[in-house]
């Protein structure tokens, strides 16, 4: 056996171990949901966002680095991400206080030639669950800072399965700022930091970075402008099968945005990822396409 055979049958046997833990490096939270003044609260009031999100895996990277896998292994996530959040009219630390929750839907499918998978599978997310948000505004900018929890309640017992396995603790910050008097004009980073629980089979995967950045400009009703997104693994992964290898993605998009009526926000945005780094087990690599609807009720 060669040596580069031999670094890919290695890759592959990595790659089936942590399928069937059903675990990954990363979190629960998905890049690319937020684009557009992603940092910016709503007043006091009742709001539905829902995000239909697609994600094409082009291919996946040899764990511990961002080479290829060799092979054909490609795959396709759908989901849709139910967010409901209640701004009320309290104020707790000058901030406009919420509270939130989202359940995703997904729907999965892997063909992973490198490893001998094939599966496919649908059905409830892990939920999260979000008791603190709040929002702050100035004259020319907005910010944010909110807590809460990704539960395990999905089902993890597949390599297409909905759910992680572990629960992580999600903390979020993040800045709008309007670079003209109206308004028109604005930049965003929105960051979420998770710190994630171990798995049934012992495994933890590191801490996790996710930053979503957007600059856009108003055009009469409409908005556009340039998003992306980038993660890193701040921590290495602990447990059985675990290596210090430290997983990061990186994508750059478009995003246009229009209100359909008083209360009513179609979004629409497409990235692309250039760059990933797989950590302890292989990471895919893609594009995003995402269709979102703020409705207020």
């Amino acid at each position: 056996m060669t040596k580069t055979h031999r670094k890919a049958a290695l890759a592959a046997a990595a790659l089936c171990a942590l399928l069937s833990q059903g675990a990954q490096a990363g979190g629960h939270y998905v890049a690319g949901v937020e684009g557009l003044q992603g940092s910016s609260v709503p007043p006091a009031g009742n709001y539905y966002l829902g995000y239909l999100v697609h994600y094409d895996i082009d291919d996946f990277r040899v764990p511990g680095t961002d080479a290829k896998l060799p092979g054909r292994n490609t795959g396709k996530v759908t989901a849709l991400a139910n967010r409901l959040v209640h701004i009320t009219s309290t104020k707790l630390l000058g901030a406009d206080y919420g509270f939130e929750t989202i359940i995703p839907v997904l729907r999965t499918s892997l063909d992973i030639g490198a490893a001998g998978v094939s599966d496919r599978d649908s059905g409830l997310g892990d939920i999260y669950v979000g008791p603190l948000v709040l929002g702050w505004h100035g004259a020319r900018w907005d910010a944010v800072a909110a807590a809460g929890v990704w539960l395990d309640n999905g089902d993890d017992d597949q390599p297409a399965s909905p759910g992680k396995g572990y629960r992580s603790t999600m903390l979020t910050g993040g800045v709008t700022v309007y670079l003209d008097e109206a308004k028109t004009i604005s930049a965003s980073a929105l960051s979420r930091f998770e710190r994630n629980g171990r798995n049934d089979a012992g495994l933890r995967p590191g801490n996790q970075l996710t930053l979503e950045w957007g600059v856009g400009k108003q055009f009469g009703a409409w908005q556009a402008g340039v998003v992306g997104y980038d993660q890193w693994q701040l921590s290495e992964d602990s447990g059985p099968g675990a290596s210090n290898s430290k997983a990061r993605r990186h994508a750059v998009g478009a995003e246009l945005a229009y209100p359909l009526r008083a209360g009513l926000v179609l979004k629409g945005a497409a990235y692309k990822e250039y760059k990933v780094e797989a950590g302890t087990g292989a990471e895919p690599k893609g594009s995003l396409l995402r269709v979102s609807l703020v409705a207020a009720f």
